[in-house]
């Protein structure tokens, strides 16, 4: 009997292995690709006014910032700052949200890595981990 439940064991322990090394070479195969979509990525956000116009990269990097002439209308300095300000978070903040849609298309749902990118908690980095090692402790007593 003993040997019988070490052989069911072991085939589930081959199933699962199967199953997470078909998902990583999906991940790996996928990852060039991955990374030149990411590379191209160039989001940009207007002001309300259209006066202003920002572009970013991937990371919310300002690759290039355009402005109207008539912007220098504007003779405050403080409000054509913030002006700015806003329309470059603005670009960030759509940035951020099309890499993680990126990104979701190569890992699997649930996936810790989704998930930082989304709330910036190293936290979610480990969750899967922490599962499954408090899973390993449960399981062996």
């Amino acid at each position: 009997m003993p040997q019988r439940a070490d052989r069911d064991a072991n085939r589930a322990l081959r199933a699962r292995f199967d199953e997470v090394y078909e998902q990583y070479q999906r991940l790996r195969s996928g990852m060039d690709e991955l990374q030149q979509r990411l590379a191209r990525t160039q989001i940009s956000a207007e002001s309300d006014d259209g006066l202003v116009r920002a572009t970013v990269g991937p990371r919310g990097q300002l690759i290039e910032l355009k402005l109207d002439p008539r912007i220098y209308r504007e003779t405050n300095a403080d409000a054509l700052a913030r002006k700015i300000t806003r329309t470059v978070q603005q670009a960030a903040e759509r940035s951020i949200d099309h890499v993680q849609r990126i990104v979701a298309e190569y890992l699997p749902p649930g996936s810790g890595a989704v998930d930082f990118l989304k709330d910036n908690n190293f936290g979610s980095l480990m969750r899967r981990h922490d599962a499954a090692l408090r899973e390993a402790a449960e399981r062996d007593g």
